[in-house]
């Protein structure tokens, strides 16, 4: 390929908005001409570097922007850990049909059990499918949202938490809440409904969410929601976190 032309496609690449494709033309041709391409076979693999390179950008874009604590994946995950835990389960939500079906996924269980870290990898796995995510504690939301009703923008804070194909909501049920702040919850949750994905984990029993939510009806009112369409994957097992501290107290113990 002549350099006038190189830097003819080039520019155009640019104005098109394929920065790669700029950046890498002449790495292209060098490759259509050692495998004697044809010219559908040329276009064919420009057409899907460039796809895989932006779907890459949005999928790296999509993660900054979806406030997750971390970034791990299902096969980070210690199932061995969990014998109770059918890894079998888990791997059925990861193929996302849930999340095209816009129904949720609880994962309730004692503090410590990976809950939040399968949250995370759904979320990660959903993100690289295409779909906008967005992770909070309930907490945060909670306390978003409150301070968004008294500003007067309570309509577009809830944007927010309505938005995302799939939210998560993490930690529910570490502190309880007053009415009023349930009442926020159940909009989030009520405006979803059938309309979006929700992961959610919880440390309490979804017969103990009338003690988290101060009120049994509202908290009644919520469950009918969430779990109308739901797959629940309890996790009851030891805690990843203890388990950790101990070996590092045996450490200290050995060296002492």
């Amino acid at each position: 390929m002549s350099e006038l032309v190189s830097t003819r496609i080039r520019t155009t690449a640019g104005k098109l908005g394929l920065p790669h494709l700029a950046e890498t033309i002449n790495e292209y041709t060098r490759r259509a001409d050692e495998g004697k391409m044809g010219y559908l076979d040329f276009l064919d693999l420009v057409l899907s570097e460039e796809l895989a390179v932006r779907d890459d950008r949005r999928f790296r874009s999509g993660l900054r922007l979806s406030k997750l604590p971390h970034h791990k994946t299902l096969d980070e995950y210690d199932f061995s850990f969990q014998p109770d835990l059918d890894p079998r389960k888990v791997k059925d939500l990861a193929t996302l049909s849930f999340v095209e079906a816009k129904a949720n996924a609880a994962l309730p269980g004692p503090p410590g059990v990976g809950k939040t870290h399968i949250a995370v990898a759904l979320a990660v796995a959903a993100c690289r499918a295409g779909y906008s995510i967005y992770f909070t504690s309930l907490d945060d939301m909670v306390r978003h949202l409150k301070a968004a009703e008294i500003a007067g923008r309570l309509t577009s804070k809830l944007g927010t938490y309505l938005r995302p194909s799939v939210l998560v909501v993490d930690e529910v049920g570490y502190q309880p809440l007053e009415r009023a702040e349930a009442n926020l919850v159940f909009q989030v949750i009520s405006k979803r409904y059938e309309k979006g994905s929700i992961i959610l984990t919880s440390n309490k029993t979804f017969s103990e969410w009338g003690q988290v939510f101060g009120d049994e009806v509202l908290a009644t009112a919520i469950l009918d929601r969430l779990l109308h369409h739901c797959e629940v994957i309890p996790i009851n097992g030891p805690s990843y976190r203890l388990k950790n501290r101990l070996k590092a107290i045996e450490r200290e113990t050995e060296v002492a």
